[in-house]
């Protein structure tokens, strides 16, 4: 229909309405054909595809890619697989099988114990009476800070290292080395027979 010799024009796709208004349809969002967007992938995905669908078919592409490829276990199955296990489980599990170290994850009185344990088993493999004194004092330095603070977890008695106990196992490590053993006198020259006296 023509009016004052304009077309009338309705808006068409990919035009704005009459606000001015127009559909992005951005990663993650429904568009107007109602499918949402994979923002690594750039893969639409309609509604009505289940989630479960959408990751075997992630897990295929990534097979035929070759990502799973060399991996430690590949082709073996997974241990303890169908064992029921709390997530606390879970984590030491994980921790034994990959080495981890949880020390950060303990409550402060938990890993000072360990932490004293492990530093008396050190002091007689410690090179010098030095390192023993700086060792000893760093130790008890954060453990009265850590009493100076608020406690995390359930209280644990840990007490200061002492330092003369410890510079007495390190000296029974460390022997002082004996003295050498002056070298044995010359024995005395005989003088020849020509020139001895009768």
């Amino acid at each position: 229909m023509v009016e004052d010799g304009r077309a009338d024009r309705r808006p068409g796709r990919g035009e704005s309405g009459g606000d001015g208004a127009q559909d992005t349809g951005g990663p993650g969002r429904g568009s107007a054909g109602g499918s949402s967007e994979d923002g690594r992938s750039g893969r639409r995905w309609h509604r009505g595809v289940p989630v479960a669908d959408r990751v075997e078919q992630q897990i295929r592409e990534a097979q035929a890619r070759g990502s799973f490829s060399g991996l430690r276990g590949e082709g073996r199955p997974i241990p303890d697989l169908h064992r029921q296990r709390t997530s606390y489980q879970w984590v030491l599990d994980w921790a034994e099988r990959e080495g981890a170290d949880l020390s950060a994850a303990m409550p402060v009185g938990l890993a000072l114990r360990r932490e004293r344990a492990e530093l008396r088993a050190a002091v007689p493999t410690l090179r010098s009476e030095r390192e023993v004194r700086e060792l000893v004092a760093d130790f008890n330095g954060r453990l009265r800070d850590a009493y100076l603070r608020p406690a995390s977890g359930p209280p644990v008695a840990v007490g200061p290292l002492d330092l003369q106990v410890q510079l007495d196992r390190w000296h029974e490590a460390h022997p002082p080395r004996p003295a050498p053993e002056p070298p044995p006198a010359p024995a005395p020259r005989r003088r020849p027979w020509w020139r001895r006296r009768p």
